[in-house]
């Protein structure tokens, strides 16, 4: 049997998903031809991970004409007996056997700025049919939470019983510790990630502004590669005359390791998660936790976060406040996140995956 996985993602942030999984499927010696699909640049990396799976080479873009036509002959003329479609994004015209990890409906729901509207639009009108019709043709959809389950479900009119969710882990930064110069010896509270809209950056900001009325000296660092997006914040943030904002821009892994082990707490106002792995990554290496309580996040972190209404400035600003100035509940949610971490394997992950794939082909 030849099950090919799409791993055309590997290397980005939603791609770690796949790169785990192809590393632990590999630990499994799983009774098959595994076929991995991917961009040139990534071959290197995925034959070291996994050196008994074949490696091919597919640089069609995501959400292309190319990955609609010429993925589907690549697929057909592989002779897959399963394909693995690692995100929505995959050839319709494509009939065989599918498994789709669906990791949430953001995109279809929030509008991305730095991009053209009109074409975003229309770009996002299809994505929403793609979802549906790619839901609905799948074998099985593996879903990252009990949350996207359910969400997935309602939205593209599939039954539940269909889906099948697989959480995902956080891994601990090896890399040396290197401090973030322009924080080092400085309060801080964190975020780190992209500025999209539903991530509710401004109301991050406008929250920081109440909690510096009882601690002025603290500081908000922004942490994620310089776009337009954050530029655009930046300016914002400027011209508004707000001080104490750092933005770091891109860091390095040793970097990242420093502030997640030195902020005063990881700050998470996220309106939409599939997962919310960030806030794993800051629970791992002891940061206390003060989150979202939308979608899936308390599903994710449970107990381990102090929670807030993502949509309420003053109540966003009380529970930051609250973590910063009462050290037992600080201690309480950095035992409790390494507990809950634990919780949280890429080696059950890949077990639950390759179990879906025994089940789908034993079908055939």
């Amino acid at each position: 049997m030849k099950i090919v996985i799409d791993a055309r993602e590997s290397g980005t942030s939603t791609g770690r998903y796949v790169d785990k999984l192809v590393e632990n499927l590999q630990a499994l010696k799983p009774n098959f031809e595994i076929v991995l699909l991917a961009k040139s640049h990534r071959h290197e990396y995925l034959r070291s991970v996994a050196p008994a799976f074949q490696v091919v080479d597919c640089n069609y873009k995501e959400f292309s004409f190319g990955e609609q036509y010429g993925l589907a002959w690549q697929l057909y003329g592989l002779r897959a007996d399963l394909f693995h479609a690692t995100t929505v994004h995959q050839p319709v015209l494509y009939f065989g056997p599918v498994i789709t990890t669906m990791h949430d409906l953001t995109t279809a729901r929030f509008r991305n700025p730095s991009k053209n509207r009109l074409v975003f639009k229309l770009k996002q009108l299809i994505y929403r049919w793609v979802i549906k019709r790619v839901a609905r043709k799948s074998v099985r959809v593996i879903a990252i939470s009990g949350f996207t389950k359910n969400d997935v479900a309602g939205y593209a009119g599939i039954a539940k019983d269909k889906i099948v969710v697989t959480y995902e882990a956080a891994d601990k930064i090896s890399e040396p510790v290197e401090p973030v110069l322009e924080l080092d010896g400085q309060q801080f509270i964190l975020y780190v990630g992209r500025p999209l809209p539903h991530k509710n950056l401004d109301r991050l900001v406008e929250a920081f502004l109440l909690v510096k009325q009882t601690h002025p000296d603290l500081r908000l660092a922004l942490v994620g590669k310089r776009d337009i997006l954050y530029e655009r914040l930046e300016k914002k943030v400027k011209k508004q005359g707000i001080g104490g904002i750092v933005f770091t821009g891109f860091v390095s892994e040793g970097q990242l390791r420093w502030l997640y082990e030195n902020t005063a707490a990881y700050v998470f106002p996220s309106l939409s998660e599939g997962f919310g792995l960030p806030g794993l990554e800051a629970m791992i290496h002891g940061a206390p936790v003060v989150s979202s309580n939308a979608t899936c996040l308390p599903e994710i972190y449970g107990g381990a976060a102090h929670y807030f209404d993502p949509n309420d400035i003053q109540d966003i600003a009380a529970k930051i406040t609250e973590v910063l100035s009462d050290e037992r509940l600080r201690e309480d949610l950095i035992r409790k996140g390494y507990s809950q971490i634990k919780k949280y394997s890429w080696a059950k992950m890949a077990a639950q995956t390759l179990e879906i794939y025994n089940q789908v082909l034993k079908k055939k």
